[in-house]
């Protein structure tokens, strides 16, 4: 059964900056919530598009053509296969769509990298 969630109260919970937690399932995908800060790893999925939606605050995705910038209630998607590095300047709250497949990091390891056993953590 579904249940009503507040993407906003579960970022704003949140006590690690770049690392996810799965919120709900859409058929194949993990819809996901973070709260970051700073710059994260170049990566890219080269199989998987990667859905940014912001919650609070502001974001730029930096990509090889030039950056995105995002406020409040905007999104992007980063399509599969591009190179792309977020980073935001002061703290940001965002929701993340994206496949199951999907690896946190891409196609670069990092200490930065989550599982998916602990993206699935409660808050």
């Amino acid at each position: 059964m579904s249940e009503v969630i507040s993407p906003r109260l579960i970022a704003a919970a949140l006590t690690e900056l770049w690392s996810p937690r799965v919120i709900a399932e859409v058929d194949d995908a993990f819809v996901k919530v973070a709260k970051i800060q700073g710059e994260f790893v170049w990566r890219q999925h080269d199989e998987e598009d990667e859905l940014f939606f912001i919650l609070k605050g502001k974001l730029r995705i930096e990509l090889e053509s030039g950056p995105v910038e995002l406020t409040e209630g905007e999104l992007f998607v980063v399509p599969k296969g591009v190179q792309h590095s977020p980073v935001a300047e002061e703290e940001c709250h965002v929701l993340l769509m994206e496949r199951k497949s999907t690896q946190h990091t891409g196609d670069v390891d990092s200490e930065l990298t989550r599982t998916l056993d602990e993206q699935l953590r409660p808050v």
